[in-house]
């Protein structure tokens, strides 16, 4: 009896023993903590990309710190200062503009802490000062953007007037997109952007700026080129407020693909639209990890998008995840 009482105890603790050890072993890894720093929610896109973070986030098991500047630097810089304090893992933003991080990028740097850019790229000297850029090629999206001019108007001799509706001064994709298209379009002295203003990427801006435009311009107009969806639904509105016809008597070229763009193509309102991903969130925590288990990484992560002209809309928009 005594031999059958030991042996028990002695299968308890050794069971005790291997359950302590792997808890203590599950407490030891650490949760990797990442602190993102988001443009703010000017419009359906950058929505759909902080909703994409966010759920990529919890399901990778990452702890997210998240921060909205407004689509302000300054409070970029704060949050991304606050994580430094903090001691997170990582540092991920989407930079509202592509100039002035270097002070913030040295402090990350100097405190050993990897910073990742998504969505927009950033003009630095030192390329060592962040990990890798995730998102679109926004160039290549303005190239084609013009190249679907070019092809849409290879039999009209002109000329061709384009008011063009930018988006945040400063930032990659607006500074990028616009040289996309100049690139494309110099060669033919039938194009001519006869007018180009900030509407902010967003659907208020957008419309402010169209209805200056239509004031002064009119019938002059032939193509609006929007910077992104939003400011291109606010266009709409404007020129049929000013009784144009978007999508026929103005041919509408817009960027991002959303689901409202989509529904602006259906109902013949937008031409074209050249696609830019916002689901980058599980990219993001991909990257996230291997920055942490110490793996390589390109400098440049280029998500694979396309373009969809109106014909294409009907079909095509049932599929749309944002």
């Amino acid at each position: 009896m005594k031999s059958n009482r030991r042996a028990v105890l002695g299968t308890l603790l050794c069971s005790t023993l291997i359950l302590t050890t792997g808890l203590s072993a599950h407490a030891d890894e650490k949760k990797i903590t990442l602190g993102f720093a988001q443009v703010g929610a000017e419009s359906a896109w950058r929505t759909a990309n902080t909703v994409s973070v966010k759920s990529a986030a919890q399901q990778a098991g990452i702890n997210l710190k998240f921060s909205d500047a407004q689509q302000k630097q300054e409070n970029q810089i704060k949050a991304i200062r606050s994580y430094i304090a903090q001691k997170v893992d990582v540092i991920a933003f989407s930079p509202v503009v592509e100039t002035g991080w270097e002070p913030i990028l040295i402090e990350a740097k100097n405190a050993k802490i990897p910073v990742i850019l998504t969505d927009r790229n950033i003009d630095v000297k030192d390329k060592s000062l962040y990990v890798t850029m995730i998102g679109s090629d926004f160039l290549e999206e303005g190239r084609r953007g013009g190249k679907w001019l070019e092809d849409h108007y290879k039999n009209d001799p002109g000329p061709i007037n384009i008011v063009e509706l930018q988006g945040t001064v400063g930032s990659a994709p607006a500074n990028d997109r616009r040289a996309g298209l100049l690139e494309v379009i110099k060669n033919d002295p039938k194009f001519k952007v006869i007018a180009s203003q900030s509407g902010d990427f967003t659907l208020a801006g957008g419309k402010q700026v169209m209805e200056a435009f239509a004031k002064t311009y009119g019938k002059q107009i032939n193509v609006v080129y929007a910077h992104n969806d939003d400011m291109a639904l606010g266009a709409i509105q404007a020129m049929e407020e000013a009784g144009m016809k978007p999508g026929k008597d103005i041919t509408v070229v817009s960027f991002d693909a959303t689901k409202g763009g989509f529904e602006a193509m259906v109902a013949g309102k937008i031409n074209v639209d050249v696609e830019c991903s916002p689901l980058l969130g599980p990219q993001l925590m991909s990257a996230v990890k291997d920055v942490v288990a110490g793996k390589p990484l390109p400098k440049r992560i280029v998500t694979e998008e396309t373009i969809f002209p109106m014909s294409v809309a009907a079909q095509t928009l049932p599929q749309r995840k944002y």
